[in-house]
């Protein structure tokens, strides 16, 4: 495995591998079962892969927030060798970001102005867009692989993807979740052991939507109500709980195809969000 801090680097190992297909997994390090399962598809597809570690600043909307996100450089090797990657792309700042940096890539329209994008402000997928435009006109995959589990983000990626022509393949993997249905996250860590329990709820919440929809229920009122009884239940209140279009974003009033269920919510001082699409064939 190569571990490379710069662009040039990172294209310079990657051209002896472009006679087959290359995978990308972008991520911000920290890395947990959840991304194992990312690195997996890649390597069970691709010839080559390449994943990258990178605490994106430009995304975060609390600086807090940004400051509290761990760093686990070496755990973070040492799982990516176990594996199986050929190349880590690990830039700094100055890196991504060089002197005079001035370009955003911004999608704009309720793909990226609502849901997360509302509570975490503009700047939020301005962030996410421009960096991973960035990390993908690094790497030049043919796919990259990113989790359900953040459903809005892939579809801005998607959207910015198609929209500027990039030639790479959006692959998009289950959820990764524990045992107990909790979506995996590096947040979860900060969850007290009490907190964890309560957090339980939020998975149990979309299965309870799932359910009822499951049994004919059609109108997302009467759905959001089974969900918010379940979260209610464990004393804790969503930011949002939406039921959208899973490519534009529009609300969805009633289920009549395919509606992303998407909850974000506070378990003590910790944020998390999950997903679940109803209504599918």
């Amino acid at each position: 495995m190569i571990v490379v801090r710069t662009i040039a680097e990172l294209r310079a190992a990657l051209a002896p591998r472009r006679n087959g297909t290359i995978g990308f997994v972008p991520t911000m390090g920290a890395l947990h079962e959840g991304h194992a399962t990312l690195l997996r598809a890649a390597r069970a597809a691709d010839d080559a892969v390449v994943m990258s570690i990178f605490v994106n600043p430009t995304q975060f909307n609390e600086q807090a927030d940004l400051a509290a996100y761990p760093r686990t450089e070496a755990a973070d090797l040492a799982l990516a060798e176990a594996e199986g990657m050929d190349v880590v792309f690990a830039p700094d700042i100055a890196e991504m970001y060089p002197a005079g940096f001035a370009t955003t890539v911004s999608v704009t329209g309720p793909i990226a102005e609502t849901l997360e994008g509302a509570e975490r402000g503009r700047g939020h997928f301005d962030g996410v867009a421009t960096v991973v435009t960035k990390l993908l006109l690094a790497a030049l995959p043919d796919r990259a692989y990113f989790g359900a589990k953040d459903a809005q983000q892939v579809a801005v990626i998607r959207r910015f993807v198609a929209d500027l022509g990039l030639p790479v393949e959006i692959v998009v993997c289950p959820t990764s979740r524990d045992a107990d249905g909790l979506a995996r996250s590096s947040r979860n860590t900060r969850l007290s052991a009490e907190e964890r329990t309560r957090a339980l709820a939020i998975p149990r919440a979309l299965e309870a939507v799932k359910d009822a929809a499951a049994e004919g229920v059609a109108h997302t009122g009467a759905l959001r109500a089974r969900a918010v009884a379940k979260l209610e239940a464990a004393g804790i209140r969503s930011e949002y709980l939406a039921f959208v279009d899973p490519e534009t974003f529009a609300p969805a009033a009633v289920v009549e195809g395919p509606v992303l269920v998407a909850i974000a919510a506070r378990v003590g001082t910790t944020r998390l969000i999950d997903n679940i699409v109803i209504g599918g064939a």
